[in-house]
């Protein structure tokens, strides 16, 4: 599932939907004021907040749930956030999503409510119209995550060191995880990117090289790329 931020200042209720979020199968950091939001997201990499609007001041200077949301566009322009909070006047709906929040669900609310629209905010970031991220299922430490923004992958917490060749082939892999990637479309996408320092080439016998780069690279991981003789590779997901 998806490593979620949580920022609520309610301890009961934080506490709660920290429980609630984890039973869904989300693993869930939480913070109960606006600089507890931002060290958080400045420490770790997370998929998806989940931000209340009434937050108190931190040392005595105002920080909502719009100022965290600023915060927030202007340096993750493309991470998703979700307002969940008891404010239900129609301007502070329309304030929140102009200020760039993805969805925005009012207390009282439902859990199975809550799931869903999360769900589908996750769904909607990954795809590549929307900036997002490609990203594998599985435990959090061995999700494989590429940003094509930056462009950068992780496995888990930890970046990879990936050459512009190691990042195309690995990139269409994952979008066609499951499904087999043809060499020549490999082959193709390689022709367009200059040549690689030491690199053997670019044809058949130096994609076996990156190959099993890669698969070096990703041991452990829970990820196998298989040749299919005759055809091409396939990235799959290894049964636990």
């Amino acid at each position: 599932m998806a490593h979620l931020l949580l920022v609520e200042d309610d301890e009961l209720l934080r506490d709660g939907l920290c429980a609630q979020l984890m039973h869904a199968g989300h693993s869930v950091d939480a913070a109960g004021d606006g600089a507890q939001a931002q060290a958080l997201l400045e420490s770790k990499r997370v998929d998806g907040v989940v931000l209340d609007l009434g937050l108190p001041p931190v040392q005595g200077v105002p920080m909502d749930g719009f100022a965290v949301l600023r915060w927030i566009r202007q340096r993750m322009p493309h991470l998703p956030v979700l307002i969940l909070t008891a404010r239900d006047d129609i301007d502070d709906r329309v304030q929140g999503l102009n200020a760039g929040a993805d969805d925005y669900l009012t207390k009282p609310f439902d859990m199975a409510e809550l799931l869903a629209r999360l769900g589908a905010m996750l769904r909607r970031s990954r795809m590549p119209a929307f900036g997002g991220s490609l990203q594998t299922e599985g435990p959090p430490q061995h999700r494989l995550r590429l940003d094509h923004q930056l462009p950068m992958a992780w496995l888990g917490d930890e970046a990879m060191e990936l050459t512009h060749r190691e990042w195309s082939l690995l990139t269409l892999l994952v979008k066609q995880l499951g499904q087999v990637v043809g060499r020549e479309e490999v082959l193709a996408v390689w022709q367009t990117q200059a040549a690689e320092g030491g690199a053997a080439g670019s044809g058949s016998n130096a994609l076996e090289v990156y190959v099993h780069r890669l698969r070096r690279k990703l041991q452990d991981s829970g990820l196998n790329i298989r040749n299919v003789r005759g055809l091409g590779y396939m990235l799959e997901l290894q049964a636990p």
